[in-house]
């Protein structure tokens, strides 16, 4: 077992960070001074993990962060002692995650852990600050970090992962070592699913090519049947839509439909937190609450509701990134190219879209997806970008 057993089809990008991790071992146990870099150059204070949704920037984050702390006197990264449990887990004292369930991640959010990476590891060798999305920090928030990365405390390690790094502002793509993650082939997330989650081969790469190799996303489709019937209502729309009062209600049906769904993932959550606030607040089952303690109820309902927010675009947005699956492997048939489909277990609908359309009308309808995906990441309205989306889904007369 190793903390890189789960970093799929990325083989490079663990030799990088393994080298990096042996670096690091050998300057904190050379007792030098424990700047940002080390002796041999391969270990460096800030990183900057880049790759497409799905490629495991995030996974091989936190198997470097979990290599970084091991104990194991052999191979660092060996996965079963402390150093590495505690920190896969999420539980080591000197490893701290930022992540947000919001649209962006703001400056609050920031300051903290700007405080926290001047403090000496607790228990560890190294105190790694790890931000996921940190695509979603705007410039005014990157900025707080930014002093931090340029002028890092001793054995203070910046994990920073974004889709791309054009993703993060410019002074902060400067200061970071660059390591590309890639989309991994179908058959090793397959495999992971078989070996990890105890998934039958022919459905675990069903649902491996159905979810373009996102590991996450297979695994749900693997193994929730609900989730694989959702699937197969959004790509059951463009055979229902003959016209434009047909698209109008599709999309009526399937924003309520993301609305709903990310109501069921935050609803009970929202609850245990305002019941939680009311009891550290001491105000658990007062039908009035004093003029004093509105306010903090207040913050915490309106970052639940940006939280479902952004509940409601990522299922909007994974029900858009199926739906150009489909168009592909369209256009794919049309074309009579020699390539795999990406939903083998819908062939029978590609091939009657293929037949209804020529390319040109399949390539204009994957642009109206690409551009609704654009307009809801810009606070679009759902229901105004689904709308347009799904008109142009149309058969053409």
């Amino acid at each position: 077992m190793s903390v890189w057993d789960d970093v799929v089809g990325q083989p490079d990008v663990v030799a990088t960070l393994t080298a990096a991790v042996r670096d690091a071992r050998a300057l904190t146990g050379a007792g030098g001074d424990e700047g940002g870099a080390g002796a041999s150059g391969a270990m460096t204070h800030a990183w900057l993990l880049t790759g497409p949704p799905g490629s495991g920037r995030s996974v091989a984050a936190r198997a470097f962060a979990a290599a970084l702390q091991c104990t194991d006197p052999g191979e660092p990264g060996c996965g079963h002692c402390q150093g590495c449990t505690t920190a896969l887990a999420g539980t080591h004292a000197d490893v701290q995650v930022v992540r947000t369930e919001r649209v962006i991640i703001s400056i609050d959010e920031v300051r903290p852990l700007v405080q926290a990476a001047q403090q000496a590891p607790s228990q560890g060798r190294w105190r790694v600050m790890l931000v996921e999305d940190a695509d979603r920090m705007v410039e005014r928030t990157s900025n707080v970090l930014l002093k931090a990365i340029e002028e890092p405390p001793p054995r203070t390690v910046w994990v920073l992962c974004a889709p791309s790094p054009q993703d993060v502002v410019t002074t902060i793509r400067s200061r970071c070592r660059r390591v590309g993650l890639r989309v991994p082939a179908a058959q090793a997330v397959a495999d992971l699913l078989v070996r990890r989650d105890g998934v039958d081969p022919t459905t675990a790469l069903i649902a491996a090519r159905a979810a373009q190799s996102h590991v996450g996303v297979a695994r749900r489709l693997a193994t929730n049947e609900a989730v694989r019937a959702r699937r197969r209502d959004v790509l059951s729309i463009p055979a229902q839509i003959r016209g434009v009062g047909d698209a109008v209600l599709a999309a009526s049906d399937l924003v309520e439909r993301a609305q709903a769904e990310g109501r069921s993932t935050t609803e009970e959550r929202d609850a245990v937190e305002r019941a939680e606030l009311l009891r550290t607040l001491g105000a658990e089952g007062q039908r009035t609450l004093p003029p004093s303690l509105r306010g903090q109820v207040r913050q915490l309902e309106e970052d639940q509701k940006r939280r479902a927010t952004r509940a409601q675009r990522d299922v909007l947005d994974r029900a858009m990134v199926d739906l150009l699956s489909l168009y592909r492997d369209v256009l794919v048939v049309q074309l009579g190219a020699d390539v795999e489909l990406v939903n083998t277990d819908l062939a029978a609908q590609v091939r009657a879209l293929a037949e209804d359309s020529t390319p040109e009308q399949t390539v204009r309808r994957m642009d109206a997806i690409d551009t609704a995906r654009t307009r809801l990441a810009g606070n679009v309205a759902p229901l105004l970008a689904v709308e347009a989306m799904l008109v142009a889904l149309r058969p053409q007369g």
